[in-house]
């Protein structure tokens, strides 16, 4: 692919040095459809990124765009802060008849702000809240959001240090296999809270990643999960699944955690929630939690209608019909793993390892700024991905649900040629 040189001009002196993917992919994006961007200069580009995950049923899905523009053309309500609305109304009807209903989930439906981080805040106050402690414990290489709160749970160092203040109230543990399976799942964690002189504040609660996204796809066992729920019900912690980029689908199953048979306290959720990019983020508890006061926790965007109508226009179109999402997502994913096993052995000396599940997927190197160089040069061929985990040493792939199996496999043959060609 032959790139002009676009004006960037105006992003590089106007916009604030802390952009950052506009950084990997230079060029001036215009228009989207599907499992494809183009930017001005009529480039196409095949995206493996998908709004970081908040496009799962791709840019510009017909059917959500369509839902879209009746309800704006009939001057339906666009801001409404947490008043009923026809528009929410649909939503949680939806949600509940399409989600929670089949999967016998018993949750109170929250909206407490636009974004993942707005679900987790509100999240962690709620467990704050309820057993009326502050500490929260967290697992290496975990990301939640970039608030306060949220960051104080995260275990990236830099963007931790973005702080500028002490982080407190929150306790890192190990994720699941962070020794390598050399220690038992949860010993040293279980031991701490017995133990009176162990230092370790009872806490209120404890938030996980089924899969660690941004920390590098590290993927949770059902096993692992399932052990961490029995332990959070004997110690008296109520459970946390932030589900904002692993929801949706993502994995396969609407929800991340329904392959390991559990039911969390509480779960976020984000993303691909609204279906078209729009912003909108859910908090999701049993009903014994729900010990607000009204306005207790409260937001100006909370009440996204427009992100509520392509809501529920995903959720028909994709989940109403039962699994069909579910098994072509593990389908598609099945197509992955066979182009990530096959690029491992032709690279086999490069390659520490593959990992993933559903349509999300990880590649690590030995060499951790090899990654990096193969997200560029798969750019230059016409492939959007981004690089995970704590130096940035994972190639990650993230397509969209609805991709086509041909597109998964120009994108991977682009993968294979971008590695081969960064050696």
């Amino acid at each position: 692919m032959t790139i002009t040189q676009p004006d960037l001009s105006v992003f590089e002196t106007l916009e604030s040095e802390v952009r950052s993917y506009c950084r990997g992919w230079p060029t001036v994006f215009d228009r989207a459809h599907g499992s494809r961007m183009y930017d001005e200069d009529g480039h196409e580009y095949l995206d493996f990124f998908a709004g970081a995950g908040s496009l799962n049923y791709g840019h510009n899905n017909p059917v959500l765009k369509r839902a879209l523009i009746d309800y704006l053309e009939r001057d339906g309500v666009t801001h409404g802060l947490d008043m009923s609305t026809t528009a929410k109304r649909a939503f949680l009807e939806s949600f509940q008849n399409w989600i929670l209903r089949p999967r016998d989930l018993p949750y109170k439906v929250m909206f407490p702000g636009p974004t993942g981080t707005n679900a987790v805040e509100s999240a962690l106050k709620l467990a704050r809240k309820v057993k009326g402690r502050e500490s929260i414990v967290s697992f290496t290489n975990a990301f939640h959001g970039m608030s306060l709160g949220s960051l104080a749970v995260t275990g990236n160092a830099f963007k931790r240090a973005g702080a500028g203040i002490p982080l407190v109230h929150g306790t890192p543990m190990p994720f699941d296999n962070y020794f390598d399976g050399a220690v038992e799942d949860f010993l040293w964690f279980e031991r701490l809270l017995e133990d009176q002189g162990s230092g370790l504040n009872k806490p209120a609660a404890v938030i996980v990643e089924t899969v660690q996204g941004e920390g590098g796809i590290n993927v949770a066992r059902p096993e692992w999960l399932r052990a961490l729920a029995e332990l959070c019900e004997r110690q008296d912690m109520l459970l946390i699944v932030d589900d904002i980029q692993m929801g949706c689908g993502r994995t396969g199953a609407f929800f991340s955690f329904e392959e390991a048979g559990i039911t969390p306290d509480i779960v976020t959720v984000s993303k691909s929630i609204s279906g078209y990019g729009l912003p909108m983020a859910l908090t999701l508890f049993k009903p014994e939690l729900d010990v607000w006061e009204p306005g207790e926790h409260n937001g100006t965007f909370r009440g996204n209608n427009p992100a509520f109508v392509t809501a529920t226009a995903a959720l028909e179109a994709y989940w109403a019909d039962g699994s069909a999402m579910e098994k072509q997502t593990r389908t598609r994913g099945e197509q992955v793993e066979q182009a990530m096993a096959a690029i491992a052995e032709e690279n086999r000396a490069d390659v520490k390892e593959y990992r993933g599940r559903g349509l999300v997927w990880g590649m690590e190197f030995h060499d951790k700024a090899r990654a990096g160089r193969i997200a560029a040069r798969a750019f230059e061929l016409g492939l959007l991905i981004e690089t995970s985990g704590p130096e940035s040493e994972v190639v990650k792939l993230l397509p969209a649900l609805t991709i086509t199996p041909d597109e998964l496999d120009e994108g991977l043959t682009t993968l294979a040629r971008a590695v081969r060609e960064t050696a």
